[in-house]
């Protein structure tokens, strides 16, 4: 059992509600020159959740299930903040009243956090429904492996994931190894303790070498020779572990989004290749 100091860490309700989606506004151009119209961010999505494949619906950043954001700009940046991975969301209000979802993603640049409900509860969602996030996770450390950084996860989320320790590395099972050479958009922010970044899937030989075509939202992955520690930079030999939040991506940049989980600059995580790692089996949310 890893030891972490989660008997101190707080937990704190917060609270967002469904955001409309947003109209794309103009083409997106893809980088073969093709101009698209899709369909994209926000909303309650009825038919797409953690455990479906990233490339498989026309949609340009396809957020799962509920796209939650708070109204009020400052309150919504401490809302991306304090949500972590696994946490439970409760609906205050509405016809889905009561029922129970589980955080599963943020997505940086439109900051979103995504909420995963059965499909019977997303149909009885309504926009301007309440939904309170138990946040809990925010300051969790691996006590005694200082050398990784934890961020943006519950702890039910890592006993879940059940890491293990061997040899002085964090063995941690991931569907997928993604090299940091085609990390997209988002890089260059200080932190990674909100939000996501990219990974670019139009290089067709690096797409077939590490087999990502069949990606699917909510996989863990394992990001190679990148360290989120203290933002997101290339350094070799450092390993990140992240999840899968939102779908592909048409423009020049973009991709797949990767909220970070693990991080360690010095490369105490081992990735272990596990077609079971994905949220949607770790925490039994539905058949995939």
């Amino acid at each position: 059992m890893l030891s972490t100091n989660e008997d101190r860490l707080i937990e704190v309700l917060i609270v967002g509600e469904p955001n409309h989606p947003a109209s794309p506004g103009s083409w997106r151009i893809t980088p073969e020159g093709e101009p698209v119209m899709l369909p994209g961010t926000g909303g309650i999505c009825t038919n797409v959740r953690v455990g479906d494949p990233v490339l498989g619906f026309e949609c340009d950043h396809l957020e799962p299930a509920v796209s939650l954001r708070n109204s009020d700009k400052d309150k919504n940046n401490a809302f991306n903040f304090y949500a972590c991975i696994g946490n439970e969301a409760t609906v205050l209000d509405g016809p889905a009243e009561g029922e129970v979802g589980v955080v599963t993603g943020k997505h940086g640049g439109i900051e979103h956090v995504f909420v995963d409900f059965p499909e019977k509860v997303l149909g009885k969602l309504r926009y301007g429904n309440k939904i309170q996030i138990a946040s809990k996770g925010v300051g969790l450390k691996l006590t005694d492996m200082p050398q990784v950084s934890v961020m943006n996860m519950a702890p039910r989320m890592l006993k879940k994931m059940k890491p293990k320790v061997k040899d002085d590395k964090l063995q941690v099972k991931v569907a997928k190894l993604v090299p940091a050479c085609i990390m997209g958009s988002g890089l260059g922010r200080d932190n990674a303790h909100r939000g996501d970044y990219d990974i670019q899937m139009f290089d067709e030989g690096t797409v077939e070498e590490y087999g990502l075509a069949d990606l699917r939202l909510g996989d863990i992955v394992a990001l190679m020779d990148a360290d989120n520690t203290f933002g997101r930079i290339y350094k070799q030999g450092a390993v990140t572990i992240g999840i899968i939040v939102h779908g592909r991506c048409v423009t020049a940049g973009h991709g797949p989004g990767v909220t970070c989980l693990l991080s360690s600059a010095s490369g105490a995580i081992e990735p272990v290749l596990s077609d079971k790692a994905n949220i949607a089996t770790i925490l039994g949310l539905r058949d995939i």
